[in-house]
C-alpha cells in the first residue's frame, strides 16, 4: 500500500473513530485495565478486552483503534481485514483476528514518552465501546558505585566518599546509612542530572570528619514513591570494630606472657614450700634424737627405749 492509500485510510479511519464515540450499544463494552506501569525499555502491555451479552455473542469485530491522547494519528488500525500500525506498536496476540475479543496494545521498547493516557475504540457488527488506559513509564537505577577520596581512609585526616547511581526515571533520591543504622543527612549533598533520553543520574558526596570510628557506609538509592531500590556498603578498612582490634591484640600478647610465668611462678612457689618442710622434719627428728640419747644415760638404756620410740613415732 502506498503513502497516499495509507492516508486515505487513516481519514476514513478517523471519521469511524469520530462516530464511534457518538454511538453507544449495550450490547459491546470495551474494558481496559485503567493503571499501567511499563519499565524503560522494555515491553508494557495495555489490556483491553471485548465483552459482549449472551445475544451478542456472535459479534464480529469490525474496526479496532489505538489512540495516544495528543497523538495526531493512531498508533494502530484493523479496518477491513487489514492491519496498519506505526513501528514498535502491535496487538498483543499475534494471531489475532476479527473474532478475538483480546484487543490489547502491545509496545515493543517503551520509551519515557510513551506515558500518557491510551483509549481504544472498537465497533463490531452488534454495536461498539471504547475504554481509556494510562501508562506510567520508569526505570530502575544502577546499583550504586562509592569510591572514596583520598582512595584510602585514615582516621588522622578528614575524607569524602561519592556515591553514584544512573538511568532511573522518576527523579529519586540518595540516603547515606552509618553501619547501616544511623541516616546521615547534614553532612551530605546530593545532585541530580537529567540525560537526553529523560533519564536521571542521581550523585552525593558525604563527608567524614577527623576522628570518624564507624567501619561501613550505606548508600542506598530511594525511587520517587519513597521506596527502597538498590543499595550499596563501603567498608573502611583501618576502622576500629567494637571493643577494638587493637586492644584485642594487646590483651593477647600479654596472655601470651603472663600465662607461662604464672605457671613457673606457681612450681617454684611449691618446690621452695616442699624443701621449707623437708628441712623442718629434718631439724626436728635430729632434736628428738638428741634428747633421747641424754635420757638413756640418766635412767639406763632399756628404760628409754619405749620411751624414745614413743617420741620419735
Amino acid at each position: 500500500m502506498n503513502m497516499t492509500s495509507t492516508g486515505i485510510l487513516f481519514l476514513v479511519i478517523t471519521v469511524i473513530y469520530i462516530s464511534a464515540g457518538n454511538a453507544k450499544n449495550v450490547f459491546v463494552n470495551v474494558f481496559c485495565k485503567a493503571e499501567n506501569v511499563g519499565q524503560f525499555g522494555q515491553q508494557s502491555l495495555l489490556e483491553c478486552e471485548v465483552q459482549t451479552i449472551q445475544e451478542a455473542a456472535d459479534a464480529k469485530i469490525r474496526v479496532v483503534t489505538w489512540k495516544k491522547q495528543g497523538a495526531k494519528k493512531p498508533l494502530l488500525v484493523f479496518h477491513r481485514a487489514e492491519t496498519i500500525q506505526q513501528p514498535g506498536y502491535e496487538f498483543a496476540e499475534p494471531s489475532w483476528n476479527d473474532k478475538n475479543m483480546n484487543v490489547s496494545l502491545l509496545i515493543n521498547k517503551t520509551l519515557l514518552s510513551d506515558a500518557g493516557v491510551y483509549m481504544c475504540t472498537v465497533m463490531t457488527n452488534s454495536g461498539d465501546g471504547e475504554s481509556h488506559a494510562n501508562l506510567k513509564v520508569t526505570a530502575k537505577y544502577s546499583v550504586p558505585v562509592i569510591r572514596s577520596i583520598p582512595e584510602k581512609i585514615t582516621q588522622k585526616a578528614g575524607a569524602d566518599l561519592m556515591c553514584q547511581s544512573d538511568g532511573g526515571y522518576p527523579e529519586g533520591q540518595i540516603h547515606w546509612f552509618e553501619d547501616g543504622k544511623t541516616e546521615r543527612i547534614k553532612s551530605s549533598k546530593m545532585e541530580v542530572k537529567q540525560t537526553q533520553s529523560g533519564l536521571f543520574n542521581l550523585s552525593s558526596k558525604l563527608t567524614l570528619v577527623q576522628g570518624s570510628n564507624f567501619s561501613k557506609y550505606t548508600c542506598v538509592v530511594f525511587n520517587a514513591s519513597g521506596g527502597k531500590e538498590t543499595e550499596t556498603t563501603f567498608e573502611v578498612e583501618n576502622a576500629p570494630e567494637a571493643g577494638g582490634r587493637e586492644g584485642r591484640k594487646g590483651l593477647d600478647s600479654v596472655s601470651k606472657i603472663v600465662a607461662p610465668l604464672v605457671v613457673i611462678g606457681s612450681l617454684i612457689v611449691g618446690l621452695l614450700l616442699a624443701l621449707l618442710f623437708y628441712k623442718r622434719r629434718t631439724q626436728r627428728d635430729h632434736q628428738e634424737v638428741g634428747r633421747c640419747e641424754s635420757d638413756v644415760e640418766e635412767v639406763g638404756p632399756q628404760e628409754m627405749d619405749e620411751k624414745c620410740q614413743c617420741s620419735l613415732v
